[in-house]
């Protein structure tokens, strides 16, 4: 009896190649057009398999739950070099998030365009909704490549502990819907926060350091520190929260004057 369901299930799988196969297609030029808020479930179904089957039978079972689909799936999460998330540029990768829910596309269950790696944190906050218009259309980090500009940024509050407040700034040449898009994201996954706390560990860290430079050489000379800090760090990553963390602690005169150690 197994085996004839083995079977059966194996002639529905491979009759619906050429379904999945188009349904990848038009999510991708739904993408490249930043239409992806337009797409039906109904265009995206599986024909004579339920999306619950189909998503069991070829993502749970067959790509997560075998040995040639694990390696599939272990290939595709290891994608980032630095292991660090694409989606908060922070967490450690843990697993595959489904940018468009599994159970609503069962079509892309295991379309490559559609799985990206995610830390636990952002696979939690992107839960299994579907964006309401183009400008709540998360960033996808295969196709939306924003990083050549500088978007990041960030302002010392006055307060006790000292806190950072990080926003995005986009750049003038950014059309409406993406300034929105970016802004929904940095929301989406709480990024303010994330980087805040990052940089408050930052802060503690060199605080006996800028103490120190200050009573020897002045505020002039802790400035200097923070701007070759946050050039080396914007070099390397130019919306990476540690450099955007120095290069407004360089801007603040009341931080390099000695606010670091209240």
């Amino acid at each position: 009896m197994r085996g004839t369901k083995n079977v059966q299930r194996r002639s529905l799988l491979l009759a619906a190649g050429d379904v999945v196969e188009a349904a990848g297609e038009r999510f991708r030029q739904s993408a490249r057009r930043g239409a992806v808020h337009e797409l039906s479930s109904a265009q995206f179904a599986v024909p004579s398999i339920s999306a619950t089957d189909a998503v069991r039978w070829v993502y749970e079972n067959g790509m997560v739950g075998t040995r040639d689909g694990r390696a599939v799936y272990e290939q595709i999460m290891g994608g980032p070099v630095d292991e660090r998330c694409p989606l908060c540029g922070q967490g450690v990768v843990r697993t595959l998030d489904h940018f468009l829910p599994k159970k609503m596309f069962p079509a892309l269950c295991v379309d490559p365009l559609n799985l990206v790696p995610a830390c636990a944190d952002c696979n939690h906050a992107k839960g299994e909704g579907m964006p309401l218009n183009a400008e709540t259309t998360p960033l996808h980090p295969y196709l939306d490549r924003i990083d050549q500009d500088s978007w990041l940024d960030a302002r010392v509050v006055d307060s006790s502990p000292l806190w950072l407040d990080f926003f995005v700034s986009p750049p003038p040449q950014w059309d409406p819907v993406l300034i929105a898009r970016t802004r929904h994201h940095f929301a989406l996954f709480g990024l303010a926060r994330l980087f805040a706390i990052q940089a408050n560990r930052t802060v503690s860290s060199i605080r006996r350091q800028l103490t120190d430079l200050l009573h020897s050489s002045g505020s002039d000379a802790v400035r200097a520190y923070l701007r070759e800090e946050a050039g080396t760090r914007l070099g390397d990553r130019l919306n990476g929260w540690e450099g955007v963390t120095y290069r407004a602690l360089a801007c603040d005169e009341a931080f390099c004057s000695g606010a670091f150690s209240s």
